[in-house]
């Protein structure tokens, strides 16, 4: 009899294990492309040429939009060498976007916000991995008359009393992302 036991438990659980098997398929039949929030960032999503105010050429970046939409993926490239890699995605939960960074020169940047008279604006911090420093960063993509995003970064050395730029960039999308099609 206890042979027969052990048979209906392995029934059971092989069972369980298959529902489960289907629920997880079914959360994730594309919630994100149906969640217009999930979209808001989306101007972003593009391969670009990156300069200064000035026409300097600090880099290419990469933004990808991956995980069937929910998530976006900035591959960086700097005109130097520097490279650095980020995971944007929207959080339902706190009605939010997120930036996770990391930079190949030993930066961490976490950053929430959302959208704001249609530019994306976060904030948070850097974290200087060599020195051990933290401070308070804030960041904003807006799209401009001409099609560019600009991207601008400002870092607080005082906890937030002032601001510092730390970074404005200006994107031109290169022509791989042109469609030139009559």
């Amino acid at each position: 009899m206890r042979y027969p036991s052990l048979l209906m438990l392995t029934v059971i659980l092989a069972c369980g294990v298959f529902q489960g098997a289907q629920g997880a398929e079914n959360e994730t039949s594309e919630p994100c492309p149906s969640d217009t929030q999930f979209g808001e960032f989306d101007f972003w999503v593009g391969s670009w040429d990156v300069t200064g105010a000035s026409g300097q050429v600090f880099g290419q970046n990469q933004i990808t939009k991956e995980q069937n939409g929910c998530v976006l993926v900035e591959r960086w490239t700097g005109a130097k060498g520097s490279t650095g890699i980020s995971l944007n995605y929207y959080d339902p939960d706190r009605g939010q976007w997120v930036q996770n960074w990391i930079g190949s020169g030993g930066s961490l940047i976490e950053l929430r916000g959302g959208l704001v008279d249609g530019s994306i604006r976060l904030e948070g911090k850097i974290h200087y991995l060599g020195k051990d420093r933290r401070n308070p960063f804030r960041g904003t993509w807006a799209v401009l008359a001409d099609g560019r995003v600009r991207q601008f970064f400002e870092e607080s050395p005082d906890g937030g009393k002032t601001w510092e730029p730390w970074f404005e960039g200006f994107y031109t999308r290169r022509d791989i992302d042109r469609l030139d099609v009559p």
